[in-house]
């Protein structure tokens, strides 16, 4: 198959070029936008209790109060508010709410702190834009209108709140997505000019899959719209660093082998056409590994991760496509100049390195083994600290953004939970109106519980069969001990919910409590479901049973390794309180499905190595000789793309940037390079059961070579060793 689409494309190089252009412009032109949502509600189902507390509360009180934006006074000279101060407060708020702003339904005077240094003004908008653009548009013009009407006054304002976190954190992606971006093409432009030494070649995979990221933004923008998806801003930093990479990774796979074709004689279109065929089957095994791993993104509870399985799985399937059509197609209508001014692709280097490497994973595969496990091992001790945090948008920004800053001053200024208090919705069941005496004793419990400030009944709906009780928590909404004090909230407020009512608990700390639930659902789910599909795909790469079971081990021990050094970097080293709740999942899919290419890749050549003749250990050691160098090439690259997102400047990217790229280092260098192949020589013959992969194939006579065009005498790609050990 892959031979045919070799000779397609190569043979009609323009109108490949030209297919790709008209689709490109096609779908461009007429995909829809896509709209970020960081509302974290929206990332759950309605099944879960703080969501069907948040559509009671919408139905029961339609026109309760509720901030989505707060402005926080304090004097500049961080002194007590003075009479003249609370009167230019008044005047403010009074002033801003006059102003009509779209979106904004009410703004009234909040609570002074009990120092008397801080006091705030409370602005209600339209809850069912709750993250989306509009909302977003309201909190700036606000943080404009409250800071033009501050001046002149001794008052310092800060807007916060969820509309203005909303807001800082589409900036912060803006600009964490332009340093990525910036970071990953010199990167990617640099590495490929100490590789290659060829402008040609540095510069074409980033103008390449530059068109291709177009077509796949496009297509995840329909299946968005189409399947009604959540998007969120964090997932086009994401897809800079998934396209760009995985794309110059199988440009890499690639160019490596055309380079090996024509050292080894062939024609020029011939030698992309056998490069198509020989690396085709292990790109799209590659591929399809990420892909089936992304998609299985669909099988979790958050709105977050659904959207941004399909999303990653669209970019490398138009990336696949593109490696095997477009990829070809250019190169093979450029040529040989494409490595222009080198002359050294026309000579193969000794790789003395991957040489030496090589010859001792041949000589002491057991101890290869051994010492590459102990190291995944040990690193894999650190997964024992893992703690998670919950508050996306702190962790999708800096500190430094007015919403943090705000978010800060107001746990120190106020009971920390007073940002984001926690209701209680107590609902008659047979329709009667409720008790208020019992109400009253009820909310006494529910004050009593470890961990809760305070709690008071707030309000009846007009038909007085629902209640609000409000209940704040001694600590800021998303810490553990708010979450843990919101668990005992709702056992208290289920079970002891006055006779013929039943109670459901919202606010912030019940939602954090829900997506944590969702998370524990996801590993339970979408881990071993990725891990099936992705044995799957090798076993029918390989024809085997037993290599997809130690090729899956040993990814697994990589995903322990990465998540085990990134808890001591981050959690141990740096102090933070936990890792962001969702970098498990992303971890996973990332190590486990990208690390797999590298495998594969060198897996796919050990076989060829076999097929050649060669025992078990000297196969391995040939192989790690030849791919080697483009396993490094491909995980350097990858990693340090992944890397960039470190640029970002919020905790979410960093810590995601840092696994990630540790993750891929470490199934490049460690288990691609030395654990795979070193325990596939251990194993032996058995390694490819039941199937018989690694034996050699006789060309029937008459039939010719598998790679019409080769060096005569020479039936593969991959040349027979002269005495000296040399290639070709």
């Amino acid at each position: 198959m892959f031979r045919r689409i070799g000779n397609a494309v190569v043979r009609h190089p323009v109108w490949t070029i030209v297919a790709w252009l008209i689709a490109a412009v096609a779908i461009v032109a007429t995909a829809p936008s896509l709209p970020s949502n960081s509302d974290e509600s929206s990332f759950l189902p309605k099944s879960y209790e703080s969501i069907k507390a948040a559509v009671l509360q919408e139905k029961a009180f339609p026109s309760a109060f509720t901030p989505s934006a707060i402005a926080l006074y304090q004097r500049t000279d961080g002194g007590k508010l003075t009479a003249a101060d609370k009167q230019n407060i008044a005047r403010i708020t009074s002033q801003l709410g006059s102003k009509h702003i779209d979106q904004v339904q009410k703004v009234v005077p909040g609570q002074p702190s009990k120092d008397g240094r801080y006091d705030l003004t409370l602005v209600q908008m339209d809850s069912k834009n709750a993250g989306q653009p509009k909302q977003i548009d309201a909190a700036k013009v606000l943080r404009d209108d409250v800071k033009e009407l501050a001046k002149g006054t001794h008052l310092d304002v800060k807007l916060g709140g969820s509309a203005a976190q909303a807001l800082d954190q589409q900036d912060s992606s803006k600009r964490g997505q332009a340093l990525i971006g910036i970071g990953t093409f010199a990167i990617i432009l640099i590495t490929l000019l100490i590789i290659f030494r060829a402008p040609i070649l540095a510069i074409l995979p980033l103008v390449l899959i530059g068109l291709v990221s177009a077509v796949a933004n496009g297509l995840i923008a329909y299946a968005t719209k189409l399947f009604d998806l959540q998007a969120n801003s964090s997932i086009s930093s994401i897809l800079i660093v998934v396209l760009f990479g995985v794309g110059t990774d199988y440009f890499l796979f690639l160019m490596f082998r055309y380079r090996e074709r024509l050292r080894a004689g062939d024609e020029p279109k011939q030698a992309m056409i056998n490069a198509v065929d020989r690396v085709g089957e292990a790109i799209a095994s590659a591929a399809g590994a990420v892909i089936i791993a992304f998609l299985a993104l669909v099988l979790s509870t958050l709105g977050f991760l659904k959207q941004m399985g399909p999303a990653l799985a669209i970019a490398v399937a138009a990336t696949l496509v593109a490696g095997l059509t477009l990829i070809p197609a250019v190169v093979s209508l450029i040529g040989p100049k494409v490595f222009w001014p080198s002359k050294s692709w026309q000579r193969e280097p000794e790789n003395a390195r991957f040489a030496a490497l090589g010859r001792g994973v041949q000589r002491r595969p057991g101890l290869t083994a051994a010492l590459s496990g102990l190291v995944l091992v040990a690193l894999s001790l650190g997964t024992l600290g893992f703690n998670a945090t919950f508050d996306l948008a702190a962790g999708s920004m800096p500190k430094t953004k007015e919403s943090m800053v705000v978010q800060d001053e107001m746990q120190k200024a106020y009971s920390a939970g007073a940002a984001a208090p926690t209701d209680v919705f107590v609902s008659s069941t047979d329709g009667k109106q409720l008790d208020k005496s019992g109400l009253d004793a009820y909310a006494q419990k529910l004050g009593a519980v470890d961990g809760v400030a305070n709690a008071r009944l707030t309000q009846l709906n007009k038909a007085g069969t629902t209640a609000d009780i409000t209940v704040t928590l001694k600590y800021e909404a998303s810490t553990d001990k708010a979450i843990d004090a919101v668990g005992e909230v709702r056992d208290v407020a289920h079970s002891d919910a006055p006779e013929g009512t039943e109670a459901v608990v919202g606010g912030m700390s019940s939602i954090y409590k829900d997506i944590a639930t969702a998370v524990n659902h996801d590993y339970r789910t979408v881990f071993p479901v990725a891990a099936l599909l992705i044995m799957i795909i090798l076993g029918l790469l390989l024809r085997s049973v037993v290599a997809p079971w130690y090729l899956m081990a040993s990814v697994g021990l990589g995903f322990g390794a990465t998540l085990g050094a990134t808890v001591w970097i981050f959690q141990e080293g740096q102090g933070h309180s936990g890792l962001m709740f969702m970098l498990p999942v992303i971890m996973y899919l990332f190590v486990v499905a990208i690390g797999t290419d590298y495998n594969i890749l060198m897996i796919a050549r050990l076989r060829e190595e076999a097929r050649e003749g060669r025992e078990p250990r000297e196969a391995a050691g040939m192989a790690l000789r030849h791919a080697g160098p483009t396993v490094a090439a491909a995980g350097f690259i990858l990693a340090a793309t992944f890397a960039t997102m470190m640029l970002a400047g919020n905790a979410l990217l960093t810590e995601m940037g840092f696994a990630v790229s540790f993750g891929i280092a470490v199934a490049a260098f460690v288990m691609a390079m030395f654990f795979t192949p070193s325990l596939t020589a251990l194993i032996g013959h058995a390694a490819w059961w039941p199937g018989h992969g690694d034996q050699a194939r006789e060309v029937p006579a008459g039939a010719g070579s598998p790679d019409a065009g080769s060096v005569p005498g020479q039936d593969r790609d991959t040349v027979a060793p002269d005495p000296s050990g040399r290639r070709g």
